[in-house]
């Protein structure tokens, strides 16, 4: 589940910008070619240079291959640096799909300099039949930790079931 999380963390920092200079990437098992065209899709983009943000509104969808982010609210955040990207906001209804696993959660909050995120909102990951829900979940994309708070709940599928 972990690695759906790095996914997501890793299309939504290309899409704002910040593709590796690799070809391929490896995470959790998965390839994923960054060189690959990033598609974002909104019904609006606005950007207010005075506050350092990027707002990409209603309908949103960021593509990478077989990555697929959607929300109805994508927000960038600058540092002083309009070059360097210090967090990304998904709001409203945020669903994050690969080929087989998927999470979805109400809210998702990146401080990048941290390396924290943090889903809000009935979080549920899901991979195959397995699943776990939770209040909230917070990653520390860095070290690869998460913990998740809030009645969490999980089905394990085991064996060919």
């Amino acid at each position: 589940m972990l690695r759906l999380i790095t996914l997501w963390v890793s299309l939504l920092v290309a899409a704002a910008g910040f593709a590796s200079a690799q070809t391929n990437v490896e995470l959790g098992g998965i390839e994923v070619d960054t060189s690959a065209a990033i598609e974002v899709t909104a019904d609006s983009l606005t950007v207010a240079q005075e506050s350092g943000s990027a707002v990409f509104d209603g309908n949103v969808i960021i593509a990478q291959g077989d990555l697929r982010l959607t929300a109805d609210q994508v927000t960038v955040i600058y540092g002083t640096d309009t070059s360097e990207i210090t967090r990304l906001i998904a709001s409203g209804g945020v669903t994050f799909v690969t080929a087989d696993e998927a999470a979805e959660a109400q809210n998702a909050d990146y401080d990048i300099k941290s390396g924290l995120l943090v889903l809000t909102g009935d979080v549920l990951l899901t991979q195959g039949p397995s699943a776990i829900s939770a209040g909230q979940m917070t990653i520390n994309v860095t070290d690869g930790t998460a913990s998740m708070e809030g009645r969490v709940r999980t089905v394990l599928q085991q064996g060919d079931n």
